[in-house]
């Protein structure tokens, strides 16, 4: 399996340019703080059930998909750090 992005990088690079937004519309858009999104757009946090669960509220994917997304980083970062 290759290095999968994170999903923050798929919003970041996709999902915003696609909509046409900002990130404070987003954050406005998801009743998120604009700091607690910009953490997941940085990689920095991971794309909650909360957040993916608001995320398909607002027409953007399913839930289970960025959850699915999530879960293929988060084992294929833990199969490749180093021991």
């Amino acid at each position: 399996m290759y290095n999968p992005p994170h999903p923050g990088e798929t919003l970041r690079e996709d999902v915003l340019p696609a909509l046409g937004i900002n990130v404070t519309e987003m954050a406005h858009r998801l009743g998120l703080s604009q700091k607690t999104l910009i953490q997941v757009l940085h990689e920095r946090a991971p794309i909650s059930s909360d957040l993916a669960v608001r995320l398909e509220r607002a027409g953007i994917g399913r839930a289970r998909s960025w959850l699915a997304v999530q879960g293929d980083y988060e084992v294929w970062q833990v199969e490749h750090r180093e021991r």
